[in-house]
């Protein structure tokens, strides 16, 4: 069967099972958008590269299915840095294909012609340059097979125009061999002598803790984790990536370690004679001073990617695999650490002494923001997914939502980009279209996306946003304040009336600016399913985020809300 390579294209993202794509046209693409019009696939049209790529992010966080995004080349190619760094940081599995000009005028700076392959080479796993149509269904299917195994990522497919215009003869790769991927090897035997390792040190431990990170989601094993840790007894955090991993209901779970983590979490890092990392990759966020991170701990780090292992701390044993199988095996092993009451008397002691707190609402005060999430979280469905942007907004969803599944929070982690909550809430509803999805975003970030909600509501992905809105960058004004001694430097955010906004973009539009308003925009936010919903919540700049270790600090020095201090 003779095809275009344009229509080689569409039929090699078929025949790797896609289902939807996000993108936008442009010149050097629009021969495969053409062939597009023939094929089931349905096409998101996005308002903004950055904002396709973040909705193909979160149509991946939520789905487990790798997300594809399509765009022109030059700026079209150049706006999508941004989601394909951020999915890299996050091991977020994508394939972004990106027009390019002909081959015959590629280096001569050519009308809207940009090197994507070199600007984005230490952000992706992967980069194909497709130079004639006969590779196009081995280059998809590689770029397919790399982007979700192993550690999942970005695999970038550059197209040039000429290429889709040839023709080929069709044939799609049916074994691994056929890709040609020499040295690819994502899945490596278990190494049962490092899994005997591992259960010795458990053996011995007395202060153990299960410290649970976005590869134990990006591997599914949240099954075998909540088994292993009820069988041993550990207690487990879960990080900023693996909210949801386990339980937050759990009588076991000590809450999200880190910067802003809970205190119970963090204390009980420090405290403890082994650490079992699983799929976490020692963030800076996470660990404070390095050298005085977990100082009493030996370490088993669990991890499909090897160049994890002693990166930023020395480990005792290593174990590389996806974190379901290590688990399992562990788990056989019959492996259980010694009587752990009295490290529970200490751990249960530490929660009830600094839970997570803020104070009451005053009447004639500015929203609480905590008190804003817990009421979304209460009146929300079980699996609603939420969605955020980077800043304080972010920790207090983290903190004062309640997840008890994994794939229902999606963050930016690595990246920490802000802009990336809207859209994602999109792609996540898309993949997952009878689910509630909630975009939890600050008034900073979601103004570097909001033209998708025009995307969304073109498309009818009736998505609900919650805007804490304090006409600051909050998470800037905190650490001025902390840090720089109150110098404010431009960190206001004078606020539009982002009710208007969202009714010129065919959405409801509400404003909160009281207790009883918020309850009443919350409930006719949950009745609204035929439209995206907007909610301008009018929350109190000076709340701050607490706990808090500041940046480079020793976690032993965090610090708790004002009202916990001195106990």
């Amino acid at each position: 069967m003779q095809l275009t390579g344009a229509q080689a294209l569409i039929k090699s993202l078929e025949q790797a099972g896609v289902d939807v794509m996000f993108g936008y046209p442009g010149g050097a693409i629009l021969p495969t958008y053409d062939a597009l019009l023939d094929s089931s696939i349905r096409h998101v049209l996005v308002r903004h590269e950055q904002g396709g790529g973040h909705m193909a992010e979160g149509y991946a966080l939520a789905t487990g299915k790798p997300g594809v995004l399509m765009i022109t080349s030059g700026p079209g190619a150049t706006n999508a840095i941004t989601p394909i760094a951020d999915a890299y940081l996050d091991s977020v599995p994508l394939v972004v294909i990106t027009g390019q000009v002909s081959t015959s005028v590629m280096g001569t700076d050519a009308f809207q012609e940009a090197p994507i392959i070199g600007i984005t080479a230490g952000i992706v796993k992967h980069s194909y340059l497709v130079q004639s149509a006969d590779e196009i269904p081995r280059v998809v299917a590689a770029a397919f097979y790399i982007a979700t195994t192993g550690r999942p990522g970005p695999v970038l497919i550059d197209f040039p125009k000429n290429v889709s215009l040839e023709t080929m003869e069709w044939y799609w790769p049916t074994t691994v061999e056929e890709l040609d991927l020499p040295g690819y090897q994502p899945e490596v035997a278990l190494d049962m002598d490092a899994v005997n390792a591992a259960a010795e040190l458990i053996n011995q431990a007395e202060r153990p803790i299960l410290y649970v990170g976005g590869g134990t989601i990006k591997s599914d094993a949240s099954k075998e984790l909540l088994a292993f840790a009820e069988r041993t007894g550990m207690p487990v955090v879960t990080t900023l990536q693996a909210r949801g991993a386990f339980p937050d209901s759990h009588e076991q779970h000590l809450g999200m370690p880190g910067m802003h983590g809970t205190y119970t979490a963090v204390t009980a890092i420090q405290q403890s004679d082994l650490l079992i990392s699983l799929g976490a990759r020692f963030d800076d966020r996470v660990t404070g001073k390095v050298s005085t991170f977990a100082p009493h701990a030996k370490i088993i780090h669990v991890d499909i990617d090897p160049v994890e292992f002693n990166k930023i701390k020395k480990v005792n044993v290593a174990i590389q695999s996806n974190i379901a199988a290590a688990l399992s095996a562990l788990d056989k092993t019959g492996t259980k650490p010694k009587n752990l009451d009295i490290w529970w008397k200490q751990l249960n002691a530490w929660r009830e002494e600094f839970p997570l707190f803020y104070e009451a609402q005053q009447e004639g005060s500015p929203l609480r923001p905590q008190m804003v999430i817990e009421a979304i979280n209460k009146s929300s469905k079980p699996g609603t997914i939420v969605s955020t942007d980077v800043g304080q907004h972010q920790m207090y969803a983290s903190q004062f939502w309640k997840f008890e599944e994994p794939r229902t929070w999606l963050s930016s982690g690595g990246a920490g980009t802000m802009g990336f909550g809207l859209p994602a809430a999109i792609g996540a509803k898309v993949g997952a279209p009878d689910t509630t999805v909630w975009a939890i975003v600050g008034d900073g970030g979601v103004v570097m996306t909001i033209q998708e909600l025009l995307a969304a509501s073109a498309a009818g992905i009736n998505i609900k946003v919650c805007i804490l809105n304090n006409e600051f960058l909050g998470m800037v004004y905190q650490w001025q304040q902390l840090v720089y001694d109150g110098r404010l430097s431009h960190v206001a955010l004078p606020s539009p009336d982002f009710v208007k906004i969202a009714e010129g973009m065919h959405c409801v539009g509400i404003k909160a600016t009281t207790e009883a308003e918020m309850h009443a925009a919350i409930k006719q936010a949950n009745e609204i399913n035929d439209r995206p919903v907007v909610i301008d919540f009018r929350t109190d700049a000076s709340e701050n985020v607490w706990p808090m270790v500041h940046a480079g600090a020793s976690n032993d020095d965090i610090i708790v809300h004002p009202t916990q201090r001195g106990n």
